[in-house]
């Protein structure tokens, strides 16, 4: 073990044995002294020497790489991308492990997530354990599924594109982002100028040939002359956080559920090619909807499933989509404008839902941000009587926490399932059907 000054442990070196994966892309270790630590780079039942990125004497737990591996799991690869690894990019969280380990890994989260915050067995929350990869994402070991149609890079005080280190502002320059979906790569980000510039958003449309890239420039810094390699739309962020168009469209245009969405300024779509259908037909096949049926989707973004939801209550239905952000809202109401049952009203769901006076609906599906929905509007939810509810979350401590509010509120969890839709990271999406527990009497 290494010397370090004063109360500082970071730069300690430790050697542990590998315990079990922890939610964050990390495992758990402790060392001889029984510790807690925070082990990235490391597989279960590994035994590895770690050097310790955070933490002191008096922390709670510790932050560590693994930067000697002494005893490798069999799921252990070498990690395809060169920007992998302890010190680098902070992108990717399990480069190093096979696909089928990595589902399996983000598999074990979720059950620890449901049984720790809602006290669900996976049987319980009627789900059989298995991560599900996305079409075309089963590749062999070694390879990486090129998926990420939005990437966003740092740009360094060179003017060098790249990709933030582990929890830092640091940048570590790169020449290509494995998981960068064609589209992102052939523009060829990584290898001009982009001096003055403090990010560079690249977005490739997955259900078009759009190609849009949105700068926001340090303080005081002119745009650049943007020349890519392929066609591409421009935007700006200003320093009020405003996003204004310099060139092209301030729009792409995605594809889901046989349906076009135009998506302004840079705004929110499910970033796997995949995704947006694989979750809505996850929704659409737990929630069944009927004819005539009344529906709200919350935090609705451009208006993916409202749309959906749309489509199949038909003419005698209607739909209520929620969002909080100005031009999302503008997008929803003009993708779903031919439906003159489905209204779009922009506010937080918190806030938006009580105004309307809704007192009942028949369905609810609800998108929330990483934080989840919160005690408060899962019980407003609760309260409206819906035959079934879908719930679509990216991170599954925030899944879990609201599950057990909807359990206290008179819900219980049908069905799980869950989806890879972030391969070679920590990121897994969700989607749990929930009905009145009455039911089961």
């Amino acid at each position: 073990m290494q010397n370090a000054p004063e109360s500082s442990l970071v730069g300690v070196e430790y050697e542990v044995e590998v315990g079990p994966v922890a939610h964050g892309g990390h495992c758990i270790a402790r060392t001889g002294e029984g510790r807690v630590l925070f082990v990235r780079h490391a597989l279960p039942g590994e035994k590895v020497v770690v050097r310790v990125t955070e933490g002191n004497e008096d922390s709670r737990f510790l932050r560590a790489d693994a930067v000697r591996v002494l005893e490798a799991s069999k799921d252990r690869v070498e990690a395809p991308c060169p920007y992998a690894g302890p010190g680098k990019c902070g992108g990717c969280d399990w480069q190093h492990a096979k696909p089928g380990a990595q589902r399996r890994l983000k598999g074990e989260v979720v059950a620890e997530q449901l049984q720790r915050l809602a006290g669900l067995t996976p049987e319980e929350a009627g789900w059989d354990g298995t991560v599900m990869p996305a079409e075309g994402d089963k590749v062999p070991a070694g390879e990486v599924p090129a998926w990420r149609t939005r990437v966003q890079y740092a740009v360094d005080a060179d003017g060098h594109a790249g990709l933030r280190k582990h929890r830092s502002h640091d940048v570590q320059p790169i020449d290509r982002c494995l998981i960068a979906a064609p589209g992102v790569s052939e523009l060829g980000i990584e290898q001009r100028d982009w001096s003055g510039m403090e990010s560079v958003d690249a977005i490739a449309a997955s259900g078009s040939q759009d190609r849009q890239v949105v700068l926001t420039p340090r303080p005081g810094a002119r745009l650049p002359l943007v020349e890519l390699n392929r066609p591409v739309s421009v935007l700006r962020v200003a320093e009020d956080g405003g996003v204004h168009r310099v060139h092209g469209r301030p729009f792409v245009r995605e594809r889901a559920d046989d349906r076009t969405y135009r998506v302004g300024n840079g705004g929110f779509w499910q970033v796997h090619p995949q995704a947006a259908d694989t979750l809505v037909r996850a929704v659409m096949q737990g929630l069944l909807p009927r004819k005539g049926d009344t529906a709200l989707d919350l935090y609705c973004g451009a208006g993916l499933f409202a749309g959906a939801l749309a489509d199949r209550v038909g003419d005698k239905g209607a739909v209520l989509g929620i969002e909080s952000g100005k031009r999302a809202v503008e997008d929803a109401r003009h993708n779903l404008e031919h439906f003159d049952r489905v209204r779009i009203e922009q506010g937080k769901v918190e806030q938006a839902l009580p105004r309307t006076g809704i007192t009942e609906v028949d369905l609810i599906v609800l998108d929330p941000p990483r934080a989840g929905a919160g005690k408060q509007t899962v019980k407003h939810l609760a309260g409206l009587g819906a035959r079934k509810i879908a719930y679509v979350a990216c991170d599954p401590a925030a899944l879990a926490r609201d599950i057990a509010y909807f359990r206290d509120a008179g819900y219980r969890v049908r069905t799980l399932r869950a989806f890879d839709l972030f391969p070679m990271t920590h990121h897994v999406e969700c989607v749990a059907i929930l009905e009145p527990a009455k039911k089961d009497a």
